[in-house]
């Protein structure tokens, strides 16, 4: 660098008469670069070592500034942004020797039930994946609800709590996408596992980053539709991923499936689904000893629902849910094409908590009235969520004994999908819709998801 004004000055006293005839023609000095040059004695006998090397920088977002290639075709030298030298040469390593392993930085945002759950399975797997198929996971950052920690080593998941506690800083949202765009490790993954719209107000920058997104946060995927096809445009342009598998049905492969019905050619007819873990248990737990205020009292003390069960009630929930389903089926829809047929009046969702209890108290007996009229039919209640040929509704259901729905329990969630192939007999998925466990599960199948094995 110091020798920078003398190698211009001769440059430039070198190539006057050019510079002079082609006033097009100058000379330019770029300052913070670094040169990485790939050697081998047998490159021009080996077809794709540049493509190689480029596909392994591009993967990473690492753009060339300049290239070169001896005549010997012996080397190629490349010249990069000097803060990108680290991450170029550990792709590259990893481009052509493979380092023996796929490596994979997670930065986990939100630690509790389902991002706790979520540090232990990784914990867990981290030797099992190592030695079955040659993937590193090492979780580079994490931030709670308090404090952020990062370890571009990976942080030590036994004792996280600990080190989060003692030798963390306080959570600035700002600062922690900062710090993970400067330590620019490849194949970055930003794990979004709150229910806040902060981090998912982030993910178009991240992806724009080159820095994969995986989340169970439904804001960013039930957003207006313009803004959904601009994170699904910055991961396809970046090469990176996008996952949200579980926003419906926590573990269970919904989305997945539907993608891949899509792009095999397939057509969505009609998806009629059972999504809210804490509806279905509510309408379950119905009898004649359990009113319908008891059962949303339960739902609550049990944590089957929000802290406000009128988030559930109202189905605000399931509209994010079957909205997602709709797009991912094909169909640019927003949350105002969706009617939604609430089945408790509206006074009901006005005013504090105990208001709610003390009025839906009073329709305590008109339930209980339906109740019994419909097990006499042999039916029960579902709150079900309806598309049908690009047409969206959620509302309560009367099924009867031959409908998927009817033998759901608990809190179990069933999504049936007819297509142009599973026309007569359509595909049911059915399982735990909810808990933190399935949850991080398939967060964590997501994450894998990200190292394309």
């Amino acid at each position: 660098p110091s020798d920078t004004g003398k190698a211009l000055q001769h440059i430039r006293e070198e190539f006057y008469e050019e510079i002079e005839n082609k006033k097009e023609l100058n000379i330019l000095v770029e300052k913070s670069l670094s040169i990485i040059a790939i050697v081998g004695e047998q490159m021009k006998n080996t077809p794709g070592i540049s493509a190689n090397l480029f596909r392994s920088l591009a993967r990473n977002g690492i753009s060339v500034i300049a290239v070169a290639q001896g005549s010997s075709e012996l080397n190629i030298s490349i010249a990069i942004r000097k803060e990108f030298l680290v991450k170029a040469m550990n792709a590259i390593h990893e481009g052509f020797f493979l380092t023996g392993y796929k490596e994979l930085n997670i930065f986990v945002v939100g630690t509790g039930v389902v991002g706790g759950a979520l540090l232990r399975q990784i914990h867990r797997q981290q030797p099992v994946l190592m030695k079955t198929h040659r993937l590193k996971i090492q979780v580079a950052g994490i931030a709670n609800i308090d404090r952020m920690i990062f370890d571009e080593e990976g942080i030590k998941l036994d004792r996280w709590e600990k080190t989060i506690k003692e030798k963390g800083e306080p959570v600035d949202m700002d600062k922690f996408v900062a710090v993970l765009k400067k330590m620019n490790l490849r194949n970055s993954v930003f794990v979004d596992c709150t229910g806040h719209p902060d981090p998912a107000s982030r993910y178009l920058d991240l992806l724009s980053s080159f820095v994969s997104v995986v989340t169970p946060n439904k804001i960013a995927a039930s957003s207006d539709y313009a803004h959904y096809c601009a994170l699904l445009e910055a991961a396809k342009s970046h090469n990176v991923k996008f996952l949200f598998e579980t926003n419906v049905g926590a573990g269970l492969p919904v989305i997945n499936t539907i993608n891949d019905l899509i792009m095999s050619g397939d057509r969505i007819i009609r998806i009629e689904a059972v999504l809210s873990g804490t509806l279905n248990y509510i309408f379950n737990t119905l009898s004649a000893d359990m009113p319908l205020s008891e059962t949303i009292k339960q739902a609550k003390e049990k944590g089957y629902s929000e802290p406000d069960p009128r988030i559930d009630l109202s189905g605000t929930d399931v509209v994010r849910k079957i909205l997602i389903l709709s797009r991912i089926a094909g169909y640019p829809m927003e949350k105002e094409d969706i009617v939604v047929k609430p089945f408790l009046p509206a006074e009901c969702f006005e005013g504090t908590l105990e208001d709610f209890f003390l009025k839906v108290k009073k329709y305590d007996e008109m339930f209980e009235k339906q109740r019994q009229k419909l097990q006499k039919e042999n039916k029960r209640w579902r709150f079900v969520a309806r598309l049908d040929e690009g047409k969206a509704t959620v509302q309560l259901m009367e099924v009867g004994s031959d409908h998927p729905a009817y033998v759901l329990e608990g809190s179990n969630n069933i999504i049936i999908i007819t297509t142009e192939r599973y026309k007569e007999l359509p595909m049911v998925i059915k399982g735990y819709g909810a808990g933190a466990e399935v949850t991080a599960a398939g967060v964590f199948a997501d994450i894998i998801r990200c190292a394309n094995l």
